[in-house]
């Protein structure tokens, strides 16, 4: 309690903020204390530092960037088949204040999202869980080339990010209501390039938190013969849309169309892995060949990439959080390295064992070579 007291006191306003999430959860445990069980708040103090993820990030490194994270959160028991399957996670909507340490050039951030704790080993007093959450930041410094100018800052191009979150917890249970933690996380802050520069922060540090449930940190589970799913080979294909700024005169914002076609197959009931290629078309290359290379031929042919990959989609309810890497075979006129990562996800609003239409899916997808953010995919995928 000490050192909560501590962050409490050095930011005033995640004070107001922290009882502010605490007083629904007080006040619903006055009226209905059964519907509490599992539900619960959390606050990490996050201590590391900025990475320096490539050459043409020219802004200085601060010494020491610190954060105060809050989580509400909600201990599944099993209302879900997903909830066994899963091994009963943690589910949470989190808010993060981050100060980079230079306000200057930084300034400082606010982040929500929403995030899912899995545990990895579970005993009866220590637990060992990861953490994965993604949502949206606002930071107050940008590069901006009017006044107030700040051209250092090549990290962050824009106010409105997104914000992605991964953490690790050794977890002490104290008792049913109190939980002490400490770890290790790494969060990233940029806007895939919607504008220009944007290379991204990334942050990497280590934590120390408490969890609080009024009523239990571990409510009654509802454990039942669950059905088999088969392990089932299904042909999926995506289309997909981003924007991105173009180099070109007036810095306009354009499109980039994408597709997917792949195939997957379900195993554990809970998993699917994938193969398959990708197609983009990238306007602002387009744009920039058009500006800069009047005397290029073939601007359209060297405005598209194609790659091929490998990936899993790991299952949670109806959703589907996907990890992917791919290697392209070619690529558009202004490359990057040949190996890319996707991150994302899809929400899915059918999933059926039987008929010729098995899913139907919207998705958000980070692409990033290394650690820098290309672009943002937003689309509409089906599975047959």
């Amino acid at each position: 309690m000490l050192f909560l007291c501590l962050i409490m006191h050095r930011y005033p306003v995640l004070r107001f903020v922290f009882i502010c999430l605490l007083l629904p959860v007080f006040q619903l445990h006055a009226q209905d204390a059964p519907s509490l069980q599992g539900s619960g708040i959390e606050a990490n103090f996050l201590a590391g530092k900025i990475i320096k993820h490539t050459v043409k990030f020219k802004a200085p490194i601060p010494p020491i960037s610190t954060a105060l994270d809050m989580n509400i959160l909600w201990q599944t028991y099993g209302k879900k088949e997903w909830h066994q399957r899963r091994h009963f996670p943690l589910l949470g909507v989190g808010i993060t204040y981050t100060d980079y340490g230079n306000n200057q050039v930084f300034g400082n951030s606010v982040g929500i999202y929403p995030n899912l704790q899995i545990p990895i080993i579970r005993g009866k007093k220590i637990e060992w869980t990861f953490r994965i959450g993604d949502g949206l930041a606002y930071v107050t410094r940008k590069n901006q080339v009017t006044a107030p100018v700040d051209t250092i800052n090549n990290a962050i191009g824009s106010h409105l990010d997104d914000f992605a979150v991964f953490m690790m917890d050794l977890r002490y249970h104290l008792d049913d209501h109190w939980q002490l933690q400490l770890g290790g996380n790494f969060t990233h802050i940029s806007n895939a390039d919607y504008h220009q520069p944007n290379l991204g922060v990334n942050m990497a540090g280590g934590h120390i938190g408490l969890q609080y449930f009024p009523v239990t940190s571990r409510p009654q589970r509802k454990v039942k013969e669950l059905p088999r799913l088969p392990n089932r080979w299904l042909l999926e294909m995506r289309a997909g849309i981003s924007y991105k700024e173009a180099r070109a005169t007036g810095n306009p914002i354009l499109p980039t169309y994408m597709g997917s076609l792949y195939v997957s197959r379900r195993w554990l009931g809970k998993n699917k892995y994938y193969f398959g290629a990708d197609y983009a078309f990238h306007n602002d290359v387009l744009a920039f060949l058009e500006t800069y290379c009047d005397n290029l031929n073939n601007k359209k042919n060297r405005s598209w990439d194609g790659a091929v990959f490998t990936g899993n989609e790991f299952m949670v309810g109806r959703v589907g959080i996907m990890t992917q890497i791919g290697a392209y075979y070619k690529q558009t006129y202004l490359k990057f390295d040949y190996i890319y990562e996707k991150l994302g996800g899809n929400l899915y609003l059918l999933k059926a064992e039987h008929g010729t239409v098995k899913e139907l899916f919207i998705s958000a997808m980070l692409l990033t070579h290394s650690t820098t953010a290309e672009l943002a995919e937003f689309g509409l995928g089906v599975g047959i």
